[in-house]
């Protein structure tokens, strides 16, 4: 938005001067006005035109379809694509592309030795391909980095009685796939965003032989999780009865969830920007921002569907059952333990995110391992990176975080695995030079719970749980069957249409023969165009009359959420209310992995390579955080010895997770074992050598590491 002008609100400014100033202003409003109008209409027939397209995805990138989930068993709307080089222009989808999109199916296998990339975008009302719908994105700096890169893409309208089951073996089968093509780079990494960030970590969970990396973008897992007086959106679940009202919506879609209710209730977090700021700011700048808007209001307005299952799965049993995080969720007849994952994990989130804030994205970690100690007996690797104020969309649809953050996790994702087990936070710094510098520091389950305020206030939770059930059963064997007695796809689809988000876009299209004149006119404004001098005094009282708009709606929706909360915990946290839940409402799943020992009866056994690592793993961790550069070092190994050949890939990360445990279990024993590894004294000499040349880099090594060098020298002798 632009700045605030100086004014000319003096007391010396003539009659003569504000009639001019009156002249001005009016002419610009009237004009803005029509350009706006225009705009409105054009992004109507936006909208019509996605439609008669089959709503493709919004991708910028040109891609070939490899497998359609409709021809597997059981079929899906899901299907997997390969991402073409950026260089290569997109194609127009034709207009018959729902059905025929086969046109683009492929069987030619990449040649790359470099882990694929699978990005999955969120079906939670809107379409795919909001992770490509820019150059600047998170396939374009997969890309640009030379990842070949995959996308899990799903079309509008899921099959009948389709399951989140059937969803997980399609995702299953696709990642499968793409494991196949490159079998020489180990699992794929999976970069899910929002709702796709918690379904790639319940994949993850089930099947961890076939994924690798798991990164999580603004997704929840801690369904329950949040801060009083903030974080408001939690309550409306309990508020409105539980889950019964998507089984509701279900039936009155005849089998079919609209998402234009979930794209609602977004936008009903906001009412300020929902209502007024986002079409004042796109008004007061109507020269400049049409193309930016409409580019964005492509995906937004493109509803998509999920059958009754589907979405009565997800209320039911993650947002108000929180049972991933309780280790009561059960899929494909098997129980999802979110431990079971065996690549790294990365959970990006932002305190400015008010839809899945940091509580959310990151609670289930402590919920679910207890404490770090347990994340190193089981040798995971978990980083977060927080952002200061991105909103939840701009976690990955911004450019500038596709740029800066999207970009340095591609760019880990590889050398995340030469991390020593345990938990971090991932640290992007702007060094001297203009580049990221990017550390990964250590941190304790503490710091992620200090961003909460306790977990006293998720006791209501559980009766809310409780009520929900209880609402559910009697409106499925009370209410139902009239309702669907009475529901026709004829109904269905007319609800469907019907529905605010919808006709306030084809409302405001060619279809509306009141939007006639708007064209003629928006062409004769674009020739005689002038807009208002930046210091009119009427534009000045414009901003101050659309600030104090913005303000009362911001005043509204406080009001409105702190009754929210109120009316929630007056209900859900009355001992009588608490009586009704049966269950705990806290606490992870019960242990059913077995520990792995901590490794130090293992410290005098090897020799050369596992010297040399355990050297390497010492500088690595000597400093304050981990540098990347420093895991990047561990890729030089191979070469610097014959006994070191071997050492790289998989073979290199097991090496680091057990020499870090030994380390770890006792950090003097670990090196004071380092002369029984290398009894010779030039393998001592030559193990240094290798160590100290790939970590320590002057300048700009730690002055720990240093010292950490001086140390293991001292203690081999040399």
């Amino acid at each position: 938005m632009s700045t605030t002008p100086t004014t000319r609100l003096t007391p010396t400014d003539s009659p003569l001067h504000w009639l001019t100033d009156a002249v001005e202003y009016t002419g610009d409003y009237f004009q803005r006005s029509v350009l706006f109008a225009d705009i409105m209409r054009r992004r109507g027939n936006q909208y019509l035109d996605h439609l008669r397209q089959g709503q493709p995805p919004v991708l910028t990138f040109s891609y070939d379809i490899l497998l359609d989930g409709r021809e597997m068993d059981p079929p899906t709307n899901f299907y997997l694509a390969r991402i073409r080089d950026r260089r290569t222009p997109s194609p127009s989808p034709p207009s018959d592309w729902k059905e025929k999109r086969r046109h683009l199916i492929a069987t030619s296998s990449p040649k790359s030795s470099t882990r694929p990339i699978i990005i999955i975008d969120p079906r939670a009302g809107h379409g795919p391909g909001i992770g490509g719908a820019k150059r600047d994105s998170e396939i374009g700096m997969a890309l640009d980095q030379g990842y070949p890169v995959y996308v899990i893409l799903f079309s509008t309208r899921p099959l009948a009685g389709q399951t989140l089951d059937h969803v997980q073996l399609a995702m299953a089968r696709f990642v499968e796939t793409v494991r196949d093509r490159h079998p020489q780079t180990g699992n794929p990494a999976i970069i899910g965003n929002c709702q796709a960030g918690w379904a790639a970590a319940l994949l993850g969970a089930v099947r961890p032989d076939i994924t690798g990396p798991i990164v999580m973008n603004g997704a929840p897992l801690s369904y329950w999780a949040g801060v009083k007086g903030k974080h408001p959106m939690r309550y409306k679940g309990g508020l409105t009865g539980g889950a019964w009202q998507a089984s509701l919506w279900g039936d009155l879609g005849n089998g079919m969830f609209d998402g234009a209710h979930l794209v609602a209730g977004f936008e009903d977090l906001n009412p300020a920007n929902t209502l007024w700021n986002k079409h004042y700011h796109l008004w007061a700048n109507v020269d400049t921002e049409a193309d930016r808007y409409l580019e964005f209001e492509r995906w937004w307005n493109g509803y998509y569907l999920l059958t009754a299952e589907e979405i009565h799965f997800i209320v039911d049993q993650l947002f108000v059952g929180n049972r991933a995080q309780r280790g009561q969720l059960v899929m494909n007849d098997q129980r999802v333990d979110l431990k079971a994952m065996k690549g790294p994990i990365v959970v990006f989130a932002s305190h400015g995110d008010n839809i899945t804030p940091p509580q959310q994205a990151l609670n289930w970690i402590p919920a679910e391992w207890g404490s770090v100690e347990e994340i190193r007996r089981r040798q995971q690797t978990i980083v977060y990176m927080l952002h200061g104020t991105i909103g939840h969309l701009g976690i990955f649809v911004s450019a500038g975080v596709s740029r800066k953050e999207h970009r340095e996790i591609i760019a880990s994702i590889d050398l995340m695995d030469y991390l020593s087990p345990g938990l971090y936070e991932m640290v992007i710094l702007d060094d001297d030079d203009g580049m990221w510098q990017v550390r990964f520091e250590a941190r304790e389950m503490t710091d992620i719970l200090a961003m909460d305020d306790g977990d006293d206030d998720q006791i209501a939770f559980g009766p809310a749980e409780a009520l929900s059930s209880y609402n559910d059963r009697v409106y499925r064997r009370l209410v139902r069957p009239w309702v669907k007695a009475a529901v026709n796809e004829a109904t269905a689809e007319t609800l469907r249409q019907l529905h605010p988000l919808r006709t306030s876009r084809y409302g405001f299209s060619d279809l509306n023969p009141w939007m006639a004149p708007v064209v003629h006119l928006a062409d004769e404004v674009k020739k005689q165009r002038r807009p208002v001098s930046p210091d009119n005094p009427f534009l000045t009282l414009e901003k101050i009359f659309s600030d104090t708009i913005s303000k009362s709606l911001d005043l509204f929706r406080d009001c409105r959420d702190q009754a929210i909360e109120f009316w929630f915990y007056a209900i859900f946290d009355h001992p009588w209310m608490r009586a009704i839940a049966n269950d705990e409402t806290t606490g992870g799943a019960d242990e059913t992995f077995e520990c792995r020992p901590s490794g130090l009866a293992g410290a005098d056994d090897g020799g050369f390579a596992d010297a040399v690592v355990r050297i390497m793993v010492a500088l690595a961790h000597a400093g304050s955080g981990t540098r990347r550069r420093s895991l990047a070092a561990y890729d030089g190994l191979a070469g610097r010895d014959v006994r070191l050949m071997d050492v790289h890939g998989s073979t290199l990360s097991e090496m680091i997770k057990k020499q870090s445990g030994v380390i770890k279990s006792a950090p003097e024993a670990a090196l004071a074992a380092l002369p029984a590894l290398l009894p010779c004294r030039a393998d001592r000499q030559k193990a240094l050598a290798i160590a100290t040349a790939l970590m320590v880099r002057e300048p700009g090594a730690d002055a720990q590491v240093v010292r950490m060098r001086d140390a293991i020298a001292a203690v081999l002798g040399i």
